[in-house]
């Protein structure tokens, strides 16, 4: 997860920078520094020994000084708060633009991640396919998520009602940052995963309560 959140912040980075130039590193640079350099650092170093090359330490400072600010947390918590600063300073800042250019860094990093899970798959000797999706994924579940898959002719049905990321967006009132990543992230991952993927994510935690998706691809005769 540390590894997967400094990527996630990397893509953002190089959208928000491609987009802003330099006005996008100072908007970048703000929002780590309301996250918390410490904290950062500690994300930083341990997705670098999980093998992730990231761009996160160009934004920390060598001598910053500063103490954890969220030592308790889980890197699920951590992953969210990072992400919804790093939104808010840019969307803040840019509005409408900003908030399609964050979109745009997490579609990058789900269409990487999906390439990863395909290639997983591909190491196990399995194909792309809607079966081996899921049991090849890149992101653990843990007991902080609640809920359902159903296989179905074609398709996978999920339904969460438990999101720790969605939670944590919604205690810290940061629902309208979360929601580009939570609009995102899945179709992009799937279509990485494999180009005919086609998701439905119609409700969300963030909105209606719960998140509910259809993942289609039909079995290639």
């Amino acid at each position: 997860m540390y590894a997967i959140t400094a990527k996630l912040f990397t893509h953002v980075e190089k959208s928000v920078v491609s987009a802003f130039g330099e006005k996008g590193k100072t908007l970048i640079q703000q929002g780590v520094g309301n996250f918390g350099y410490k904290d950062a650092e500690e994300i930083g170093k341990q997705a670098t020994v999980d093998g992730e090359n990231h761009r996160l330490f160009n934004y920390i400072p060598n001598d910053h000084q500063t103490q954890n600010q969220y030592e308790d947390q889980t890197i699920y918590a951590l992953m969210a708060k990072l992400f919804a600063q790093i939104s808010k300073s840019v969307v803040d800042r840019f509005g409408e633009k900003g908030e399609n250019t964050v979109r745009e860094g997490v579609r990058t990093f789900g269409e990487e991640r999906g390439r990863g899970i395909a290639q997983r798959a591909r190491a196990n000797g399995e194909d792309n396919t809607r079966e081996n999706y899921l049991t090849n994924y890149d992101m653990g579940r843990s007991e902080l998520f609640n809920f359902t898959t159903d296989y179905k002719e074609n398709e996978i049905e999920q339904n969460f009602t438990v999101c720790p990321f969605g939670q944590q967006w919604a205690d810290d009132d940061m629902h309208k940052y979360g929601i580009l990543y939570c609009q995102m992230i899945d179709p992009a991952v799937a279509q990485g995963y494999n180009p005919d993927f086609e998701v439905e994510h119609e409700k969300y935690i963030l909105k209606e309560g719960n998140c509910h998706f259809r993942f289609k691809l039909e079995d290639k005769k």
